[in-house]
């Protein structure tokens, strides 16, 4: 089986089967639902410009300065310049796009194209509601530019137009296909002569083992807890069933509370209670703690599937990170041991003010193109959302473990979308709770307790835009 294949079928598996999501703290715009400058450009569509770009616009692009860098968009840039000679493009990168951006909206002045992504990002539920994003609905219909006899979204692996849709219309390009589980060097495993364990009793038996070994077995982003909220709600999916997810999603009353989610933090409070977690790790931020576990000094962290990527310049030759499932708690799981979380990620937006929407949605057709695809791929070793464009290139060995884990998840797979649809609920609210709770200071009932009162403060604010997740 090629990797094509392997992709293929775990997108089909419904990985990234979710309905439409939003994503991240409250954004003051100046509202408009103009179309920019689409209508100015009808007539300069054709066959090879269906998009009806104007040449010479000048196009200005903002991308988020995290794990993956800049140097992907630049050669995106590259590209596009390639067609449009002369189109001038404005690159600038930046940590703070909610705090550099947020006054551009305010006024009307937005770039064209904004990698809205980070800690420091715009809420998207403020932006839909202000209709402040433009439709991305017609780059889905345009001609790929590389995969003959395909639109845009023929080219994508399902579920990448509905995790960037709201009401229907498709308003953002997340273009990252992430799976998130917990982190290992299969070098140190082999050294140690340990394995992986596919249960609860035997993952704690294994961090005794560890421990014993003068190893700590876990660390996490102490400064950014809600890594740790992951696996926690990981385990209650595979236990409870997907059911488990929707209700939190939706908000229900209690959700936070339920048997799989109370079975699930009774667990991990296990690796708190018996001191497996590496000292010092609730000051660490997740750059530090990922480098210590690059270190050697913990065994697992919880992270994406950026993992390889932001840690390439740290990670010693031969470490061979691999990532894989969160343990079974029992022969009772609804969920194989196999099944992973996976999902779109990464998003990508067009103002609906942008002075250059047409250049903006035939950027993304460049990003969504095989040769884009594959460019991100080889320079940040991160799947994309377009099928197939791994086909030919050599992946890293953690990647490879990524799309190993995802065939073997199959038409298990499962995600939430809470964190999109209400970015305060866990950057703040859930973030908070884990960090009292895998530092000590609260046990599993309590810090249930906090998530569903975090819950219900978003679900009684009439304020927030509510999305419903189907079942």
């Amino acid at each position: 089986m090629n990797r094509r294949d392997i992709l293929r079928r775990s997108a089909a598996a419904g990985l990234l089967a979710t309905p439409a999501a939003g994503l991240l703290a409250g954004c003051a715009t100046s509202g408009g639902g103009d179309k920019g400058d689409a209508d100015v450009y009808k007539d300069t569509k054709s066959e090879q410009n269906p998009l009806g770009v104007k040449e010479n616009a000048p196009l200005e692009v903002v991308i988020f300065n995290g794990g993956f860098g800049e140097d992907y968009a630049k050669a995106h840039e590259a590209m596009y310049t390639e067609r449009y000679p002369k189109a001038t493009i404005k690159h600038s990168a930046t940590q703070e796009i909610s705090k550099t951006l947020q006054p551009r909206f305010v006024d009307g002045t937005p770039p064209d194209v904004v990698n809205n992504s980070g800690a420091g990002q715009i809420d998207f539920n403020g932006l839909v509601s202000q209709n402040a994003l433009a439709d991305l609905g017609e780059l889905l219909s345009a001609p790929s530019l590389d995969i003959p006899g395909k639109t845009v979204q023929e080219t994508l692996l399902p579920g990448a137009v509905e995790v960037g849709s709201y009401d229907g219309r498709f308003l953002v390009m997340n273009y990252t296909y992430t799976v998130y589980g917990i982190w290992h060097s299969t070098k140190l495993f082999a050294d140690r002569g340990w394995e992986y364990a596919k249960t609860w009793d035997d993952h704690i038996a294994l961090c005794k083992k560890i421990k014993a070994a003068g190893i700590a077995p876990w660390t996490y982003a102490g400064k950014h807890p809600r890594y740790m909220s992951w696996p926690v709600i990981s385990t209650a999916i595979k236990f409870g069933g997907p059911s488990v997810a929707t209700a939190i999603d939706n908000l229900e009353p209690n959700a936070w509370k339920s048997d799989a989610m109370k079975a699930a933090a009774d667990a991990w409070h296990q690796i708190v209670k018996d001191k497996f977690i590496l000292d010092g790790t609730p000051g660490l931020d997740h750059v530090q703690s990922q480098t210590a576990w690059c270190q050697g000094k913990a065994a697992f962290i919880s992270c994406g599937s950026w993992l390889e990527s932001e840690q390439k310049a740290v990670t010693p030759a031969g470490f061979d990170m691999t990532v894989a499932p969160t343990p079974s708690l029992g022969s009772g799981d609804k969920l194989p041991f196999e099944a992973i979380r996976g999902t779109a990620g990464e998003p990508f937006m067009v103002p609906a003010k942008a002075k250059n929407v047409a250049g903006g949605l035939d950027y993304f057709r460049t990003m969504l193109s095989k040769k884009g695809a594959q460019d991100f791929t080889k320079k940040v070793s991160s799947l994309t959302v377009v099928a197939g464009a791994t086909e030919g290139v050599e992946l890293p060995f953690g990647l490879t473990t990524v799309v190993k884990a995802l065939e073997a998840s199959g038409t298990n797979g499962f995600n939430w979308v809470y964190n999109n649809y209400y970015r305060k609920l866990e950057r703040n609210l859930v973030d908070a709770a884990c960090g009292e709770f895998f530092s000590g200071r609260i046990g599993p009932a309590e810090f249930l307790d906090q998530c569903q009162k975090g819950a219900d403060s978003i679900a009684q604010d009439s304020s927030i835009k509510k999305y419903k997740r189907a079942a």
